[in-house]
C-alpha cells in the first residue's frame, strides 16, 4: 500500500516545498504547534526543542522535516516569525485552532 503524502507550502510565493510523509507531517506539525504553546523560540531554540522531543523515535532527519513543517505551517498562515531581532516564532491566533 502506497504512504499517504502531502504537498507542502513555502510562504515565498513562486517557491514550491517538498513532497513528504503525511504520517511524518502530522508528527513534526504536532510537536512545533506544542512547542510554540508555551514559549516563543528562535529559529535555533525551536529547532533544538524539536529534535529534543523526537531524537529517540522519529524515522528521519528531525531537523530537516523541521524546516520543512515549520515554512509549511507559515505558508498556512498558523506561525509566524516575529519583526523583531532576534526573529522568533510564534502561533497565529486565528490559525492555531486549524
Amino acid at each position: 500500500m502506497k504512504e499517504e503524502k502531502i504537498q507542502t507550502l513555502h510562504p515565498q510565493p513562486g517557491k514550491t516545498n517538498k513532497n513528504i510523509s503525511l504520517g511524518k507531517y502530522t508528527v513534526i506539525k504536532e510537536n512545533i504547534l506544542s512547542i510554540l504553546k508555551d514559549c516563543e523560540p528562535t529559529h535555533t531554540e525551536l529547532m533544538e526543542n524539536l529534535y529534543s522531543r523526537l531524537k529517540d523515535t522519529f524515522e528521519g532527519g528531525v531537523q530537516w522535516y523541521g524546516e520543512t513543517v515549520k515554512l509549511d505551517l507559515e505558508a498556512r498562515k498558523m506561525i509566524e516569525r516575529t519583526k523583531i531581532k532576534p526573529e522568533k516564532y510564534k502561533l497565529i491566533a486565528t490559525g492555531a485552532s486549524r
